[in-house]
C-alpha cells in the first residue's frame, strides 16, 4: 500500500470487551478502525486512539443495526468479536438463556455480515469470526455456550463456500481461556481461584487475528486454534 492509498477500513465488534479492545488496538496500526461496542465510558477510551472511530451500538437490536453501520461504504475486515457466555445445564437453561447467548453469538454476526457483503465483496475483504474452544468440544454444564459456538462454526464455514468466489476470506479463530472479565466472571461462578498466568492474552488473539488478516493473495487460514502454554497453567 502506497502512502497515497487510503487506509483500509476494519470494523470490531465487542470491541468495549478484552478481545475486542485488543484486536481494535492492532489493527489501528495500519486500518481506519470502526471500533463497535455498548460501554460508553470504554468506548470513550477507545476514541482517543488514532485511527479509531467509535460507534455505540446494540448488535441484537436488528431493526436499528443498519443504522450503525451507515456510512461504511468501505469494508476491508469484519472482526466479530462480541460474544455472551454464561454455564448453565440443559436441565435449568430458561428460554431467555438459549435466546441471549444464540442471538449475539450468532445472530447478530449473520446479520451483521450480511449487511457488509457488498462492502465486503467491493474490497475482496476478510470476515474474522472470534470463536472458542467450545465451538469443537461441549462439555457438561456448557451447553447453551458451545450451542451457539458450534453454530457459529457452522456459519463460518458454510459463508466461506458461499463468498470463496467473491475472493472474501472466511476465518474463525477458537481461543482457549483468554484473561477477561467473562473468564473472571465464569471462574467466580465457578467457585475458582482465579490466577491470570493460567490464560491466553488478548493480545495473543488479537495476533491471530492479524496473522489471517495479513496471510496474503495466496493462502487463508480458515481455522485458527489457540491453547495456553502448558507451563503456564
Amino acid at each position: 500500500m502506497s502512502a497515497t492509498d487510503p487506509r483500509p477500513v476494519a470494523v470490531v465488534t465487542g470491541a468495549t470487551g478484552g478481545i475486542g479492545r485488543a484486536c481494535v488496538a492492532d489493527l489501528a496500526r495500519d486500518h481506519d478502525v470502526v471500533a463497535l461496542g455498548r460501554e460508553p465510558a470504554r468506548l470513550a477510551e477507545l476514541a482517543e486512539l488514532p485511527h479509531v472511530t467509535v460507534r455505540a451500538a446494540d448488535l441484537t437490536d436488528f431493526a436499528r443495526l443498519p443504522e450503525a453501520l451507515e456510512g461504511l461504504d468501505r469494508v476491508d475486515v469484519l472482526v466479530h468479536s462480541a460474544a455472551r457466555a454464561g454455564r448453565t445445564t440443559v436441565a435449568v437453561a430458561s428460554v431467555e438463556d438459549w435466546r441471549d447467548q444464540l442471538e449475539l453469538n450468532v445472530v447478530a454476526p449473520a446479520e451483521l455480515t450480511r449487511l457488509l457483503l457488498p462492502a465486503l465483496r467491493a474490497t475482496r475483504g476478510t470476515v474474522v469470526f472470534l470463536n472458542s474452544g467450545s465451538g469443537f468440544t461441549a462439555r457438561a454444564g456448557d451447553a447453551v455456550y458451545a450451542a451457539s459456538k458450534f453454530a457459529l462454526r457452522a456459519l463460518a464455514d458454510s459463508l466461506r463456500q458461499e463468498v470463496e468466489a467473491d475472493g472474501i476470506v472466511v476465518s474463525s479463530v477458537h481461543p482457549g481461556p483468554v484473561d477477561t472479565q467473562m473468564q473472571r466472571d465464569i471462574q467466580a461462578g465457578l467457585g475458582n481461584e482465579y490466577v491470570p498466568e493460567r490464560y491466553i492474552r488478548p493480545e495473543s488473539v488479537a495476533a491471530a487475528v492479524r496473522a489471517v488478516v495479513d496471510a496474503g493473495e495466496d493462502a487463508q487460514l480458515t481455522t485458527v486454534s489457540l491453547r495456553p502454554r502448558a507451563e503456564s497453567r
